[in-house]
């Protein structure tokens, strides 16, 4: 998966570069998590990684506090998570991820945004089969074995790597929270942990055409209703 980690991780450092907007983004899932199941990050696992994101991007600790809070003041915005999928110029399949409190507001934009660059927004569900949602988790090593997770690991259909100076562990979007369950019980540190939709191929492109499609990806994600955006463009050699 060397290659696949490296076209998301370049993604992810373009659209986590503005410290704000990733505050923002992390901060919409916490409130969401903390209305789905309480405030208590003991008694709510998926809470509990989410503020491990947090502090893995220095997110200030009254910020986090805010954030949950929000999940129970009735004056707050009511999020909810929503995901569109359609094609930009050149054949390349996007699928946006948002975290919205309007979502007539919010398709009217990722809809406005594919047309002007043209490209056009699709059904739900439409672009599932080009992409595994996966959970992957970036754990710290410690002093654990890896061969040892590795075989514990295959329980759970999930695989195991290496990168520089942590471990990620890929496993189904279904298998989140069983998998979560088992590396806290195995004593393994998570540092962070999101999903992630990688495609089951990636498709080549011109520079002419990486320009046009480049264009299309920046306006989405500058869009302050979007969490995620990917797609299956191949990235630059």
């Amino acid at each position: 998966m060397g290659r696949a980690f490296e076209f998301r991780k370049a993604r992810k450092l373009k659209r986590w570069g503005n410290m704000s907007r990733t505050f923002t983004r992390i901060g919409k899932e916490i409130t969401i998590a903390a209305k789905a199941a309480g405030p208590d990050p003991d008694m709510n696992p998926r809470l509990r990684v989410l503020m491990h994101n947090a502090k893995a991007a220095n997110m200030p600790k009254d910020t986090i506090e805010r954030a949950i809070k929000k999940a129970t003041d009735k004056d707050a915005s009511d999020y909810k998570e929503i995901v569109y999928e359609g094609y930009g110029p050149h054949g390349i399949a996007i699928v946006v991820e948002t975290a919205t409190d309007n979502n007539q507001r919010t398709v009217a934009n990722v809809r406005s945004y594919f047309n002007k660059h043209g490209g056009s927004l699709g059904t739900s569900g439409s672009l599932s089969f080009l992409f595994d949602h996966k959970s992957v988790f970036h754990l710290k090593p410690g002093d654990a074995d890896m061969e040892e997770l590795e075989l514990d690991l295959m329980d759970f259909d999930a695989e195991i790597e290496a990168e520089e100076e942590e471990w990620m562990v890929y496993g189904a979007f279904e298998q989140f929270a069983n998998i979560q369950k088992f590396l806290e019980e195995k004593g393994m540190e998570i540092v962070s942990a999101e999903f992630e939709r990688i495609p089951n191929d990636y498709k080549d492109v011109t520079p002419e055409q990486r320009e046009a499609v480049e264009k299309l990806l920046a306006r989405i994600e500058d869009d302050e209703d979007v969490q995620n955006v990917f797609h299956n463009m191949k990235e630059e050699e």
